[in-house]
């Protein structure tokens, strides 16, 4: 009898072994299914160009939650542990995330992370801060096409560089989204050459490298950096301007207070127009189809 258990025991012990050899540790599993590149962004436009150029290859978190704006964020602990747990953290660069870089590169988590500036060899515009003489670099690169294309090949680089075994999808990928913003290019530039006027009025001063591309003139109500209301005189000869120009439309950007440019609009009996700065989420529209929306509306407004 007490055969007959000690047998049945190794029996039951034997069978239990083998039917968990033919199990996958389930944290294995997933560690070797999930072969994607992890990378960090720091907002939105910059999780929409890793996204075109890495497509499957990679896992993008954005630090800067959506919504948010990014002149004024400061990053929380949670907001670095994603940064720390990736390969990469991709920025924008040109003083957009100064005040909270130093952070990142200072964390004993993130020794072995590869920053990457996207913009990267950019000729930088300088502007002005409202109320004050000094002038400051204008970060809003990637709104620009050609900038667009310039952050593409800074991230394809970097891609590569850390996930050499997919280089020819990500140069793949970058010249098939290099080639839709150079589409673009010629497009508007042929279409701007024909326009009536070459100004248009925006909010808050963030489409210079845009203007710049097709030689139009941007006016705004803010400063690039939003850094203080306007001043009474400045928006005094904003007014003067709208109405000698005959000027139509005034554009308001996703992600700034409206109520200065749509007094502005009232005043000079115009209108308002939602135009989007890729700082956050652009209403289920990816990069091409919300820089192509942009110019889209300057275009009309050009000619209305």
């Amino acid at each position: 009898m007490k055969k007959n258990l000690i047998i049945g025991f190794l029996l039951v012990m034997f069978l239990i072994v083998v039917s968990g050899c033919g199990k996958t540790n389930p944290s294995s599993s997933q560690e070797q299914n999930n072969d994607k590149l992890p990378v960090a962004v720091s907002f939105q436009a910059m999780k929409e160009i890793t996204e075109a150029v890495g497509k499957d290859h990679v896992e993008v978190n954005c630090v800067i939650p959506d919504g948010t704006e990014p002149h004024d964020f400061q990053p929380t602990a949670k907001d670095l542990t994603i940064i720390s747990k990736s390969k990469l953290f991709i920025y924008n660069g040109l003083g957009l995330e100064k005040s909270w870089l130093d952070k990142v590169t200072a964390a004993d988590d993130n020794k072995g992370l590869t920053l990457v500036e996207a913009s990267k060899g950019a000729t930088p515009m300088m502007v002005a801060e409202d109320n004050s003489d000094s002038k400051v670099t204008d970060p809003h690169f990637w709104l620009s096409v050609e900038g667009a294309k310039l952050e593409a090949k800074n991230i394809r680089d970097a891609l590569i560089a850390a996930d050499g075994k997919n280089k020819a999808d990500y140069e793949k990928n970058y010249q098939e989204f290099a080639g839709k913003l150079d589409d673009l290019k010629k497009e508007y530039t042929e279409k701007f050459q024909n326009s009536k006027r070459h100004d248009f009025v925006t909010g808050h001063a963030a489409f210079g490298y845009l203007a710049r591309d097709f030689n139009l003139k941007q006016n705004s109500v803010s400063d690039a950096l939003l850094s203080g209301e306007p001043s009474a005189k400045k928006l005094k000869e904003l007014t003067d301007y709208c109405r000698q120009n005959n000027v139509t439309t005034i554009f308001v950007e996703d992600m700034v207070n409206p109520k200065i440019s749509e007094t502005l609009a009232t005043e000079v009996n115009a209108k308002t127009v939602k135009i989007y700065t890729l700082e956050s989420s652009p209403d289920n529209l990816d990069y091409i189809s919300a820089l192509r929306y942009d110019l889209d509306k300057i275009y009309e407004s050009l000619n209305s």
